[in-house]
């Protein structure tokens, strides 16, 4: 087991309110872009549905970026496609060929990054710096946080309040005696519900269940197998997913943004991960130093703690 004091999610969740309470965020204004692809890799790609979901856009992540490239190459020719905007905390990894293949395509590059000095910033034409504090290797919230209510408008000092009402809300709830866990989110966060499973695939992989969906999604035979070992958590009321007796309805601000309930449900996430065996703080060290670069053909370790700036 790793002998680095590693936070539960929940803790980082009030660090990094309370980090952007003292330092708001700038506002960005998605409407300078030109319509292109929105790239980017795990919750980048999720944070760029968030982000751009008022206006024409393409997703793409490192899996499908170069065909999309050549799927649309005419349209790019054109001038149709005129941009890409590349969202990464780290500024490296995939972002970096993801961005010279979009300027050799002939686009114009954007990169929302909390690392103006990586690699990727140096290459791309245009680069939008955010801040974030120091995180546990993929916990990536107050990253993604911070680029998420740059757009939405939200206040930290806002939404710390309403965390502070959950967890007041939740105390007598326990955990431990849940196996699974479901959460059901409101369809216009369905971006959210993707982070919330990769969560799961980072936090607990295949030593224990999360699931993440959209109320749509929900519908399409999530619950076959309704189970009184699953809690199923929902901000709204939930009158059909899960036995009756295993639901957690939470009640929020009833103009809950996207960043509220991305912190909502990462605060929530990291009360289970407290409440279950410390199994990222066991397996986590091995990766960055060991495993994990590996699949990238690179030689270098990776920060368990990633600093902030």
């Amino acid at each position: 087991m790793s002998k680095l004091n590693i936070a539960e999610l929940n803790k980082i969740v009030l660090e990094s309110l309370d980090f952007f309470s003292n330092s708001p965020v700038p506002k960005l204004n998605t409407k300078n872009f030109s319509f292109g692809f929105i790239v980017g890799s795990g919750n980048a790609y999720n944070t760029g549905q968030i982000i751009f979901n008022d206006q024409k856009a393409l997703y793409a992540n490192e899996s499908n970026f170069n065909n999309l490239l050549k799927t649309y190459h005419s349209l790019i020719k054109e001038k149709v496609l005129k941009e890409a905007v590349i969202i990464s905390a780290s500024g490296e990894k995939d972002a970096i060929w993801e961005i010279k293949a979009a300027k050799k395509a002939g686009l114009k590059t954007t990169l929302l990054t909390c690392e103006p000095d990586s690699s990727g910033a140096k290459i791309a034409e245009n680069v939008l710096p955010f801040r974030k504090i120091a995180e546990p290797y993929t916990y990536n919230f107050s990253t993604y946080f911070g680029m998420i209510i740059s757009k939405s408008g939200e206040h930290a000092k806002d939404i710390r309040k309403e965390i502070d009402k959950i967890d007041s809300a939740v105390k007598k709830v326990n955990f431990k005696k849940y196996r699974s866990f479901a959460f059901v989110l409101p369809d216009k966060y369905e971006a959210i519900a993707g982070m919330i499973n990769i969560k799961h695939e980072e936090l607990f992989g295949p030593l224990m269940s999360l699931r993440a969906f959209s109320e749509g999604q929900a519908r399409h035979a999530k619950f076959v197998h309704p189970s009184k070992d699953e809690l199923v958590i929902s901000f709204s009321e939930n009158k059909y997913f899960g036995e009756k007796n295993s639901r957690l309805e939470i009640n929020l601000n009833k103009n809950a943004g996207p960043g509220l309930i991305l912190a909502a449900s990462y605060y929530l996430i990291g009360l289970i991960q407290g409440s279950k065996p410390p199994y990222f703080k066991k397996d986590i060290e091995a990766y960055c130093t060991k495993t994990g670069a590996i699949a990238y053909k690179g030689k270098n370790k990776f920060n368990i703690i990633v600093p902030g700036n």
